[in-house]
């Protein structure tokens, strides 16, 4: 029921669904003058504040956790990596396609790479509420393996179908490989303080490894404060990321 519930949110999370309905509320208010312009005065502002970069960006700098330097990272037993970054329901299904949040993946390899990290746990099923062909884990697993991480150092989860549950069951994987103690937990940069909540909730304490940033070094010209379009689906990311930390925080997930 969570899971689906929080697919509903989702949508009810999207600022061009209260921009359409401040729309269509004015639209109907055609009657009673002053009710009419109230919505659409309040659809102004709204348009106004949730197209503007330079704000958005400044709260995505201030909900990011920061950036770790690699050379800051101790050598670790393994990073999880969390999925959410590839797209299975797209066909043909003969490739994985990689949708927003590949430095997940780029990042991870870079850890192995530069032997912060001896294996790699690929934790997450799939996100979709269709059936898909094969785990957005089982991709990721994929991809690194072509990328040089022999078998052997890869550990996949693929049961998962949100943050909460990529805790618990990376948990249950690691009581199979007690060898593991030490852990970097990597994930976007929005997304990590709900992330590490969860992994310390169920007893375990990694260390956060950010990526997938979607914020910009700010540079308060007047060029930043420019309306934009893709602004819009900025605040929807950071508005739903806002709302699944607080609600996972309500139920005692993180």
């Amino acid at each position: 029921m969570f899971f689906y519930a929080s697919k509903f949110l989702a949508y009810a999370l999207e600022p061009v669904m209260w921009l359409l309905a401040l729309l269509v509320a004015a639209l109907l208010s055609r009657r009673h003058p002053r009710r009419q312009r109230g919505f659409t005065s309040a659809a102004l502002v709204l348009l106004l504040i949730g197209t503007n970069g330079g704000l958005v960006n400044e709260a995505f700098l201030a909900w990011e956790l920061p950036p770790v330097r690699l050379k800051d990272v101790p050598p670790h037993d393994a990073g999880v990596l969390l999925s959410g970054i590839t797209r299975p329901e797209k066909s043909p299904h003969d490739r994985v396609y990689l949708g927003e949040g590949a430095d997940r993946m780029m990042h991870t390899l870079w850890l192995y790479r530069a032997g912060r990290i001896r294996y790699v746990i690929v934790s997450g099923g799939s996100g979709s509420v269709r059936k898909v062909a094969h785990t957005e884990a089982r991709d990721l697993a994929t991809l690194l393996r072509l990328s040089g991480v022999p078998w052997e150092a890869i550990l996949v989860e693929e049961q998962s179908r949100n943050t909460r549950e990529n805790a618990l069951n990376t948990q249950l994987l690691l009581r199979q490989h007690p060898e593991i103690k030490s852990l970097v937990l990597i994930t976007s940069a929005f997304h990590q303080r709900r992330a590490l909540g969860c992994f310390r909730k169920v007893g375990l304490s990694p260390t956060p490894f950010p990526a997938d940033y979607r914020s910009n070094d700010p540079r308060r010209t007047v060029s930043y404060w420019v309306p934009e379009a893709a602004a819009l689906g900025r605040w929807s990311h950071l508005l739903h990321e806002i709302t699944g930390y607080l609600t996972y925080k309500l139920l005692g997930y993180c």
